[in-house]
């Protein structure tokens, strides 16, 4: 399965520590070997939590000697999740496998010398037949693979509530043209009396600011600017920030106190008309008996072009992990077709895997199948595909500021424009 427009994440100016491969029992982590697996994670509520409990529920059917730890912190995006996790790697005290996501946000983690390669585990479960060549060719950094995907993600997801948009006089079934049309409908559904566009906190904020830059400056120059091809600074950027900040005037004021839960029961509660959220999201509405095309809608936030926002989860093997056998097997699970399977379903995505049978996946995950095999591919910024960690927060950072009113579009911009400056250059 080949797609194009896919931004080629080189190895240049990444200094990997030279990292031992994944040898036999005993791994990195030495000691005696135990029954206990701790995988670190941030699902730890909705659909989320329910997509981890059918990894596991997998994982204890292949494994049944070995117990799983659950080691979730919760926290949308992974924030705090991430704070802690670093924290733990400093002290050398690992967990047997972290979640991150698939692309650059490995980047630190592989400088710091965190990261064990995994490249013989992807020719010992037949891994590099399994996964499309440019997921391979995302994970891959020196010749090296330093984690393995679970599976696959959209961001860049319009959601409706069907009822909410025809109580505006908003027909479900037309999807807006552009970001300016879209825009046009969201402030229509305000002016009804609900909540135009649900929003959380600052991650959900930056999701959003991804999906507009796709949507308006399509694929080639959105990934140009994590490559020093696309001007920071240029009209193109500036009229999408101006998006960007129109529709966060039509979100909820309580956002900074929300995440990506809550934003979503809004629309579940009919409280909102809109939210753009990656496809977990989807599991809620299904959860919530909700039905696809009567209750709730989905398109992709457009501006003409066909993209696929893309992020996958992964999870990796910690240089020191206590349990290394035990890491192992739970990367085999989760690689598996069962495990692959079993978890998308429950979790909202598609399996990275291109050789299991979907026959069985909802209609909005037949769609995702179908617009990642043929859709220009933009790496997510808010899940880690597009930038190492240091650079989203950052953006994170920026995008905070503006949305609480402490900065404009130009100093929103020309703080954007000086931060992929710096980071490039670091």
């Amino acid at each position: 399965m080949q797609r194009r427009n896919f931004l080629v994440l080189s190895g240049a100016g990444l200094a990997a520590a030279s990292l031992a491969a994944c040898g036999g029992s005993g791994g990195s982590g030495g000691g005696e070997s135990s029954s206990e697996v701790e995988v670190f994670t941030w699902w730890a509520q909705g659909s989320e939590k329910a997509g981890l409990d059918a990894l596991v529920a997998q994982f204890e059917k292949d494994y049944p000697d070995l117990t799983f730890v659950n080691a979730s912190v919760a926290g949308g995006a992974g924030s705090a999740a991430k704070d802690m996790l670093q924290s733990r790697l400093q002290a050398g005290d690992p967990p047997d496998t972290f979640q991150a996501h698939a692309g650059l946000e490995l980047a630190d983690y592989i400088d710091a010398g965190q990261l064990e390669d995994v490249s013989d585990l992807y020719e010992e479960y037949g891994l590099t037949d399994a996964f499309p060549d440019d997921l391979v060719t995302l994970l891959t950094l020196d010749d090296q693979i330093y984690s393995v995907p679970s599976n696959i993600h959209r961001s860049n997801v319009v959601w409706t509530n069907v009822a909410v948009l025809e109580a505006a006089g908003i027909d479900p079934s037309v999807v807006p043209a552009d970001v300016e049309a879209f825009i046009a409908d969201v402030e229509k559904a305000a002016a009804s009396g609900v909540t135009g566009l649900s929003i959380g906190t600052t991650w959900t904020q930056v999701n959003l600011l991804e999906a507009v830059l796709m949507a308006d400056l399509g694929s080639e120059s959105y990934n140009g600017l994590w490559t020093g091809e696309t001007d920071w600074s240029g009209g193109d950027v500036t009229t999408a920030l101006e998006h960007f900040g129109a529709l966060i005037e039509l979100t909820n004021t309580d956002r900074d106190g929300l995440d990506w839960t809550d934003a979503t029961q809004m629309q579940i509660d009919g409280e909102a008309a809109y939210s753009i959220m990656g496809d977990w999201a989807v599991a809620s509405f299904q959860q919530a008996d909700l039905k696809d095309g009567e209750d709730f809608g989905y398109f992709p936030l457009s501006g003409g072009e066909a993209i696929f926002g893309f992020l996958a989860d992964s999870f990796t093997l910690p240089v020191g992990a206590p349990n290394p056998d035990g890491a192992k097997a739970w990367l085999d699970t989760i690689s598996s077709q069962e495990g692959q399977v079993g978890f998308s379903l429950a979790k909202g995505s598609i399996p990275a895997r291109t050789d299991v049978d979907t026959e069985e996946f909802p209609a909005y995950q037949q769609t995702a199948i179908e617009s990642y095999a043929q859709d220009a591919i933009c790496p997510s910024l808010a899940h880690g595909a597009a930038t190492p960690v240091a650079w989203l927060n950052d953006v994170s950072d920026a995008t905070s500021k503006f949305t609480t009113g402490a900065s404009d579009v130009a100093g929103f911009q020309e703080e954007l424009a000086t931060i992929a400056e710096s980071n490039a250059s670091a």
